[in-house]
C-alpha cells in the first residue's frame, strides 16, 4: 500500500518539478488537468495492475500546456490528460503531442472521438445539452439550440461567458453547420436572451435557474450529475430543480466533447504511456466514468450509470471532435462579433 500511495504523487503546479529523473523504465509520468478525485482512482488501478508507477501532477490546462511548452524536451511528462477538443487541439498544435500508434484504443473507440492524426484520443464523454426548471417551461417548447435565440426567450437563459472553452467547442459545432453568418445572427439572439450577464460556472447556471433568475440553462450533464449526487443538501435541491432536453434531435443531435489524452512529444516512457492509454480506454475503465465521474463512456459497448439513463437516450453530433479545435478561432469571432462577454 505505502509503495502505491508514493507511487500516485499530487503535486501543485506551484512545486518546481516531480522530485525525480524520469528515467526508469517503469513508470509513467502525468500532466492532467483533470480533478484528482476524478482520475486518480483509475491511475492506482493501473499501477496495481501493471507495477507500473504512475507519477500525477494536476494544474490548471492554460498552465500545462505552457509548461509543456516551456520544458520542451526536457519535460518529465509522458502523458497530458485534459478536458475538451479545443485544449487537445491547442496541444497539437503547439507541438507538444505525437502520434498515439495502438490497434487496440482504435478499436476502443470511435474516430469521431480521436484526432484524425492521432494526437489525441478522447477518454470521456460529456453533453452539453438545454437544462430547464421543471414547471416553469414545457419541453414541447423547445427544439434545438438555434430556437434559443427566438425572442420568446427573451431574459430567460442562463450561460457561461464566451471565454469558456466548453461554449466555444458548442459554438465551433454550429458553425460547421451553419456557417459564419448565420451563427453570428444566432449568438446575438442569444445575447438578447440572457436573463443575466454570462458569469460562474455551469454549476451556477443551474443554480441560478433553480433560484428563478432564468427558465432555461445550458450546461455540461457531469455538472448536474455532481450536484445531484453532492452531499450539499442545497446543490442537491438545486439539481433536482431542473429537467434534461435533448435538442436538435431531429438534425445533428446534440452537442458532445471529451476529456482525452495524449502521449508528450517530450515523452521518455513512451510505451509505459500508450499501455495506460489502453487501460484507460479499456471497458473496465470506461465504466469508471460513467459510475464515479458522471460521465458518458467513449466505447459503444458501455452503458451509460443509472442516473444518466434516467435522462433519457439521445442522437448526439456525429462530427469529429476534431473539427471543434479547428474551429475554435472562427467560433470566438463569430461570439465577438455577437458581443457574447
Amino acid at each position: 500500500m505505502k509503495t502505491m500511495i508514493k507511487g500516485i504523487l499530487a503535486s501543485s503546479l506551484a512545486l518546481s518539478g516531480f522530485g525525480y529523473t524520469a528515467v526508469a523504465d517503469e513508470e509513467v509520468n502525468i500532466y492532467s488537468a483533470r480533478k484528482e478525485q476524478l482520475i486518480k482512482p483509475l491511475l492506482e488501478t493501473f499501477q496495481k495492475k501493471t507495477g507500473i508507477k504512475v507519477n500525477l501532477v494536476s494544474g490548471s490546462a492554460d498552465a500545462l500546456l505552457k509548461r509543456l511548452q516551456q520544458e520542451g524536451r526536457n519535460s518529465p511528462a509522458d502523458i497530458l490528460i485534459t478536458t475538451d477538443a479545443g485544449r487537445l487541439h491547442r496541444a497539437k498544435e503547439a507541438g507538444v503531442t505525437q502520434t498515439l500508434v495502438s490497434k487496440k484504443v482504435e478499436m476502443a473507440i470511435p474516430a469521431q472521438y480521436r484526432d484524425i492524426d492521432m494526437q489525441w484520443v478522447g477518454l470521456s464523454l460529456r453533453a452539453r445539452p438545454i437544462m430547464y426548471v421543471k414547471g416553469k417551461v414545457n419541453p414541447s417548447e423547445l427544439s434545438t439550440y438555434e430556437d434559443l435565440a427566438n425572442p420568446k426567450w427573451k431574459g430567460k437563459i442562463c450561460i457561461r461567458s464566451s471565454s469558456n472553452i466548453y461554449n466555444q467547442s458548442l459554438v465551433a459545432s454550429i458553425l460547421a453547420t451553419n456557417g459564419m453568418d448565420k451563427t453570428v445572427e444566432w449568438a446575438e439572439g442569444m445575447v438578447s436572451n440572457f436573463a443575466k450577464p454570462p458569469r460562474g460556472g455551469d454549476r451556477d447556471q443551474i443554480k441560478a435557474a433553480a433560484a428563478g433568475q432564468c427558465d432555461i440553462a445550458v450546461a455540461n450533464t457531469y455538472y448536474l450529475a455532481g450536484m445531484l449526487r453532492s452531499s450539499d443538501a442545497t446543490q442537491v435541491a438545486a439539481a433536482q430543480k431542473v429537467a434534461v432536453f435533448w435538442p436538435n434531435q431531429m438534425n445533428r443531435g446534440t452537442h458532445v466533447n471529451v476529456s482525452g489524452i495524449a502521449v508528450t512529444k517530450a515523452s521518455k516512457n513512451k510505451d509505459n504511456a500508450v499501455k495506460l492509454i489502453e487501460f484507460l480506454s479499456s471497458k473496465e475503465a470506461q465504466i469508471f466514468y460513467g459510475d464515479v465521474n458522471g460521465e458518458f463512456s467513449v466505447r459503444k459497448d458501455v452503458e451509460p450509470s443509472d442516473l444518466l439513463k434516467s435522462w433519457g437516450s439521445f442522437k448526439a453530433d456525429s462530427i469529429n471532435l476534431s473539427k471543434l479545435g479547428e474551429g475554435n478561432r472562427n467560433a470566438v469571432i463569430a461570439l465577438d462579433k455577437a458581443g457574447w462577454k
